[in-house]
């Protein structure tokens, strides 16, 4: 049994945290900060953007090279993306100080960045700033909170989720945190996630579960179909959990993949609930498809639309628009076998049966519309597969958000 408990990145055994303002913003919290009393073995997945900010660049290398991770350094307020041997040489120098500050190797080190992209990292915040968290540290649920807020950029809360349940007799959390509200798209987005768990496991199968997770989950979002050049997504096993190191696909793993699915499906969707100007989440699901990529890409067709998203912000149950998305997807269904329904907290209406509006009432379908989280179900009715998608309404503030992003 897997069970949802308070907390983030310090909820399980060994990890600790912090959050501070460093100077790199101009007012909130800037830097953050998780460690590993002890080595961890770590895995990670990373943006799918050509091209890739200095830290993206250094983690790959370190998932590459590394056999043990012990702490993640991340700021926010500057991407140091498109800032060339500068830009590397500063998150070099971040890494380091970190090394230095907790006695731990370099290549220990991942190092994670977001913000404005092309501005270089101001080296004498962030090298002031390293000590200031080494001192900071911390294992309390308080302090994982303040690392998931020193991390956000445009987001309107830190977002943080923990589970624990059962391997071998003992006792196992798993916890994490992420930021994230625009350049959000599937494939990865301008988000950050650190997931930290006591549990022993190799450092193989690790990234295996964190990779096979990250398809039904982080990736199955959008808010603008933009995918940025820092998405970084992290996970620390630090074995203080005390279970047999998993080393092959049993039970045991079985039941770390259900939970890791569970952080991050409920991280993925603080994320899509959180767009830029969002006033609702929109969850899509698919239904009845041949194949799950099918699903897949029709649940995300459906989810980036921005006919879509405006539909949804103004309750306006405009179906067309839905089998629109569907229709341009690349996907072959008949649209003569669709059926069309929304939900929300007020209820459930049938708008499409067999490609066709039913005789639904407007009044009501715009009222499940207007709950603040609303999910849009397609049944393609060709077959037993099905995919779910994550997203949010297109608002007038969002363009506010971005048109003036770098002031």
């Amino acid at each position: 049994m897997i069970k949802k408990i308070e907390g983030g990145v310090t909820a399980a055994k060994g990890f600790k945290a912090a959050g501070i303002y460093a100077g790199i913003k101009k007012k909130r919290k800037d830097m953050a900060l998780v460690y590993s009393v002890v080595p961890a073995k770590g895995a990670g997945t990373f943006t799918t953007n050509v091209v890739k900010a200095a830290p993206v660049k250094w983690d790959i290398k370190l998932n590459n090279e590394s056999k043990m991770i012990q702490a993640v350094v991340l700021n926010s307020g500057v991407a140091n993306a498109c800032t060339g041997s500068e830009g590397e040489i500063n998150n070099q120098k971040m890494a380091e100080a970190v090394s230095n500050a907790l006695s731990i190797p370099v290549n220990a080190v991942y190092t994670a960045s977001t913000g404005v992209i092309g501005k270089r990292l101001p080296m004498d915040a962030i090298l002031t700033g390293v000590p200031q968290l080494v001192n900071a540290l911390d294992d309390t649920p308080k302090a994982g909170s303040l690392a998931a807020e020193a991390i956000m950029t445009t987001d309107t809360y830190a977002k943080e989720c923990a589970v624990r349940f059962i391997v071998d007799g003992m006792e196992v959390t798993l916890g994490g945190m992420a930021k994230g509200s625009g350049m959000i798209h599937p494939n990865m987005a301008t988000m950050l996630g650190v997931v930290t768990t006591d549990l022993a496991i190799s450092k193989e199968l690790l990234q295996e579960a964190l990779s096979e997770n990250v398809k039904h989950t982080f990736n199955m979002i959008s808010v603008d179909r933009d995918t940025s050049t820092n998405d970084s997504l992290f996970i620390l096993a630090n074995g203080l959990a005390g279970n047999k190191e998993i080393t092959e696909k049993n039970d045991a793993y079985t039941m770390f993949c259900e939970a890791l699915n569970i952080v991050l499906t409920d991280l993925a969707k603080k994320m899509a609930a959180d767009g830029e100007g969002a006033t609702k989440l929109l969850e899509v699901q698919v239904l009845g498809a041949k194949t799950e990529e099918e699903a897949k890409v029709l649940s995300k067709s459906i989810i980036t639309s921005n006919l879509v998203k405006t539909a949804v912000f103004g309750n306006d149950a405009n179906w067309g628009r839905i089998l629109c998305a569907m229709g341009y997807s690349g996907v072959t269904f008949d649209p003569g076998l669709v059926d069309l329904y929304v939900e929300s907290s007020y209820g459930k209406l049938k708008l499409v049966e067999n490609g066709m509006a039913t005789d639904y009432s407007e009044e009501f379908a715009t009222k499940i519309l207007s709950a603040s989280e609303v999910k849009a179900i397609a049944d393609l009715k060709s077959g037993d597969r099905s995919a779910t998608a994550w997203g949010c309404d297109l608002t007038y503030d969002y363009v506010k958000i971005n048109a003036d992003y770098r002031s």
